[in-house]
């Protein structure tokens, strides 16, 4: 999908996105770099943070560096803050995107499951957002953009781990919204729905599902990885200078039905 921004909106900006060796993120990572960002990438898997690092360069032609890091270990996410800041001497966006999920009714729960998804979403915004917020942002202002999702709208069965800790993002993304915007620090959400080409949809959709899901939105059709890129670019592009602690929906209205939004990946 052609961009509507200028090849160089982005230009000497830098961005720090967890979980952008796949999926989504990858696809906004992608996005930057596009549009002239120079872009570090976060995640557990280093070998697979690599390759992702290296292909994007190749097809960008900008510098994406794999800084690999746990967001649920502060001092991982501090290593990986300072190594991108080492690189490229400054830090200007951070995208929270690295997430976890599977299906489990709530019965069927564990502690530990339940607690590891909010501790990757949850913890992780928090971790990576505090990083960036003392090692750079709080001096020299910058964009926090958050990917959380519409699971917590109504109620979404078999996501009770996901939904509370998509709502812990939230909350996040409005309280650093008010408490941060003064230091010149823009933060925003954005709440995919059902993506195609994306490894949540194809592991976690049962047989059958996305073709009944599809009659319910609105739109009638999947999202786009693109569709979710162009709104992190435009966030933090200048020309939403004056959006801030919201987050916005990009899901084609699949969650208005109510079963329609019954899973966002």
């Amino acid at each position: 999908m052609k961009s509507i921004f200028r090849d160089d909106v982005l230009e000497k900006k830098v961005a720090f996105v967890t979980g952008g060796g796949s999926g989504i993120c990858k696809g906004i990572a992608r996005a930057y770099l596009a549009h002239g960002a120079r872009v570090a990438i976060v995640g557990r898997k280093a070998d697979r943070l690599e390759d992702a690092a290296r292909e994007l360069s190749s097809e960008t032609g900008r510098e994406c560096v794999a800084c690999p890091a746990d967001v649920r270990n502060p001092q991982e996410v501090e290593g990986a803050i300072e190594k991108t800041l080492d690189r490229f001497g400054t830090l200007d966006v951070v995208v929270n995107g690295a997430a976890g999920n599977f299906l489990a009714p709530a019965a069927q729960l564990s502690y530990n499951a339940f607690r590891t998804v909010v501790e990757i979403d949850t913890l992780g915004t928090w971790n990576v957002s505090k990083a960036a917020f003392q090692r750079h942002l709080r001096d020299h202002g910058g964009h926090i953009v958050n990917i959380t999702a519409t699971l917590h709208y109504a109620a979404t069965p078999m996501q009770a781990h996901a939904s509370a800790a998509k709502a812990g993002v939230d909350a996040i993304t409005r309280s650093l919204a008010l408490e941060w915007g003064q230091l010149g620090i823009q933060v925003n959400g954005i709440a995919p729905g059902p993506i195609a080409d994306t490894e949540g949809l194809s592991r976690l959709a049962p047989p059958g599902y996305v073709e009944k899901l599809v009659q319910t939105i609105p739109l009638r059709r999947l999202g786009r990885i693109d569709d979710v890129a162009s709104c992190a670019v435009w966030l933090v592009s200048g020309a939403a200078s004056y959006v801030h602690g919201e987050t916005i929906v990009v899901d084609g209205g699949a969650w208005l039905p109510g079963m329609g939004g019954m899973m966002s990946f």
